[in-house]
């Protein structure tokens, strides 16, 4: 499904697409799952594990949230340049198949990043920037990038993207200062 709706969209994904690419039949397909729309789910569902799964790894053991930050940042967006799949899908189709679904994308990130600056002691939004808004402008670097047919260029947005993590908990220097330390984090 989000090898289809990567290439056709959600809208011009047929099951007959899905079925072909997966290469079952359609009877497997409908005892797995009710519809078209049913299966999208489950794809967008496995689309956040992932995601979830590689930014908790890249963040554990680190010494400081800031520090779990920027290494998450580096490890999701060096994981949507190997797959844009995934940010075409959770940054496009997501969007127009179901707006409630973004929530679903952002409930992982926003609340994990709020609950672990809390345990580490710092006040709740330090900085100018709600995490819901530097969220959305995150997704929204990743998807022009992704759209636009180069994905390889996410790594060069790794300071950007940890400076929007970073600002709304613990203010614009330590947002700086993440970013510029990030700059030399990024995969080639």
């Amino acid at each position: 499904m989000v090898a289809c709706c990567a290439e056709k969209t959600y809208a011009g994904t047929t099951i007959a697409d899905v079925v072909s690419r997966a290469s079952v039949s359609r009877t497997t397909f409908y005892k797995l799952f009710n519809d078209k729309r049913d299966c999208f789910d489950a794809a967008v569902t496995q689309c956040i594990d992932r995601i979830a799964a590689i930014l908790r790894a890249a963040a554990d053991g680190c010494d400081s949230p800031a520090e779990a930050t920027r290494r998450g940042v580096v490890a999701g967006l060096d994981l949507l340049a190997a797959e844009p799949e995934l940010a075409l899908v959770l940054g496009g189709d997501v969007v127009g198949v179901d707006p409630q679904l973004v929530y679903r994308y952002s409930a992982f990130t926003v609340p994990a990043l709020e609950e672990m600056w809390e345990r580490a002691g710092a006040p709740p939004r330090r900085g100018h920037l709600s995490p819901a808004l530097a969220f959305g402008r995150a997704q929204l670097l990743v998807f022009h990038e992704v759209a636009g047919g180069h994905p390889e260029r996410l790594p060069d947005l790794v300071p950007d993207v940890v400076y929007l993590a970073i600002a709304p908990f613990a203010g614009h220097d330590e947002a700086l200062r993440q970013a510029r330390l990030a700059g030399g984090e990024a995969s080639p």
